[in-house]
């Protein structure tokens, strides 16, 4: 088979293969998996879905066959450590809501059991669903809309109903009044901040004190006092990880003069779906020998692989050239190994960025054409990390706030090569797990030289992937999210009515 290249690969070749090897795999997922995925979901529609998509290939019916004989028993449910919520009234505020995101959240968080990497809006929505499977009574405000309702807009508003989450204005009285009968408040990123101004007005005071601050940034130009001059007067803020927890301390301080109030570091972890697919053998199987398939390289070949959205903060042009030069090592002396590969998940070719312009020209210049493949951006991670070898978690200069894609990575078994920098050096544990490597130029030759120690190292890449798959199960799971985020609630809540009292004696 020719090999391909995504530097000459076509939008619609792409899909149409990504078509192909979701449907393949919507029938190789087991029993167990599906019967899991119909107790999950809320919409008839997708019911109807799903049971088209599997009617329709009647060629690969002995593949369910074998999958029904794969079937185990499912697992007694623990209680949720959210369920004194139950009845709570909680407000979640997003600054904005990408439609093109929540269509794909919808489609493969409900519909096909694929996990989606996930970004702050998202994560807003799992604790939506989180708090309603408990029985809370959940609002949901998006701050920056359309200014007018299309049909997208209107079908998933309506799908959020489904779900029990009320969708309600940002603005005006509505507004106001869901505050104020609200248990709890979650304003999701910095921005989000200046809601409370625009919308409370006088009435800002009194939500205050039950006001939770979910932050996900790490960038400079979030630290505005418009955004978060009324960050010291909130029951707490909750951040994704150690490092930037500090940061926001010491860059307030210094920066604003301002204090920031009682803040929690919440780790996140990976949903259930996804863990379903990454303990499932014959599902990554599939997947791996489709992706494969798709980029024309073979199963024995090494891939190493980026996935995040291509641009300068993410590393990929430093990442390519760590990979150049490791291969240029490995030709050195003379190594043999089976062939490397890079591949580039999160490419848009739409977009016409400089930055990516100068990734494939470089991979021209370089003359590594076929060792390269850039892919389109994409939600589902899944069938990729089921398809390489190697995650590089390249972002730099203070890192990733968490980086969940890190985690997910570790779930299918994976070795990370990342950054000493962010989140990171919270989830990787170093020589264990994983390689850490500087952030910046003088990262590039040791990043080159962990990717030729993990190609040449079979025993130890495998080893470091299931030392990251234990400790996934130890602390990166959904559950673990859920408890981690059941005792930020719970302090919140305790101060929250701690005020209210005081205020009425």
């Amino acid at each position: 088979m020719a090999k391909h290249t995504a530097v000459g690969w076509g939008h619609h070749h792409y899909h149409h293969l990504q078509n192909r090897w979701l449907l393949a795999l919507l029938l190789m997922l087991s029993v167990s998996t599906v019967i899991a995925f119909f107790m999950r979901s809320a919409f008839d529609s997708c019911d109807r879905t799903v049971s088209a998509a599997v009617d329709g290939i009647g060629s690969s019916r002995h593949v369910i066959q074998v999958a029904e004989k794969r079937t185990t028993p499912i697992a007694a449910v623990k209680p949720s450590p959210l369920s004194f919520m139950k009845s709570k009234v909680v407000l979640l505020v997003s600054h904005e809501l990408s439609l093109s995101e929540f269509i794909y959240f919808i489609i493969f968080h409900y519909i096909i059991p694929f996990p989606v990497s996930l970004g702050g809006p998202l994560l807003l929505m799992e604790l939506a669903f989180l708090l309603r499977s408990v029985g809370a009574e959940v609002y949901w405000m998006t701050i920056m809309k359309p200014s007018e309702t299309d049909e997208v807009t209107y079908s998933l508003e309506h799908k959020m109903l489904d779900r029990g989450v009320q969708v309600v204005s940002a603005k005006g009285k509505e507004a106001l009044d869901t505050a104020l009968r609200a248990d709890l408040v979650v304003l999701n990123t910095a921005v989000a901040g200046k809601w409370l101004d625009v919308v409370l007005k006088g009435d800002v005071h009194r939500v205050l004190p039950k006001v939770l601050w979910w932050i996900h940034e790490m960038r400079g130009h979030y630290f505005k006092l418009d955004y978060v001059k009324h960050l010291p007067f909130v029951a707490g803020a909750m951040i994704d990880s150690h490092v930037t927890t500090e940061y926001w301390k010491n860059r307030t301080q210094e920066r604003l003069k301002i204090k920031m109030p009682d803040t929690y570091v919440v780790h996140l972890g990976n949903s259930k779906e996804l863990m379903q697919v990454a303990e499932d053998t014959v599902a990554k199987r599939v997947l791996r020998e489709h992706v494969r398939e798709s980029l024309g390289v073979l199963n024995e070949d090494l891939l190493f692989a980026l996935i995040n959205s291509v641009s300068r903060g993410k590393g990929q042009d430093l990442f390519l050239r760590s990979f150049y030069e490791a291969l240029q090592l490995i030709k050195e002396k003379k190594m043999q190994i089976p062939p490397l590969h890079a591949v580039i998940v999160g490419s848009d070719m739409s977009a016409q960025t400089k930055f990516e312009m100068e990734l494939r020209d470089y991979v021209v210049q370089k003359k590594i054409q076929d060792r390269v493949h850039f892919v389109n951006k994409t939600l589902t991670v899944a069938p990729y990390l089921a398809a390489i070898d190697v995650l590089v978690q390249n972002s730099q200069a203070r890192g990733e706030c968490f980086g969940r894609i890190t985690i997910e990575a570790m779930a299918f078994q994976l070795p990370v090569l990342g950054t000493a920098a962010g989140g990171t050096t919270e989830i990787v544990v170093n020589g264990t797990t994983g390689l850490l490597h500087p952030v910046g130029k003088p990262g590039v030759t040791p990043l080159a030289k962990n990717i030729v120690k993990l190609a040449t190292h079979v025993e130890r890449r495998l080893t470091m992937g299931k030392r990251g798959y234990e400790r996934v199960k130890e602390r990166f799971l959904e559950q673990h999210m859920a408890e981690r985020i059941a005792r930020v609630l719970k302090e919140v809540l305790r101060k929250s009515k701690n005020k209210s009292s005081r205020h009425i004696g």
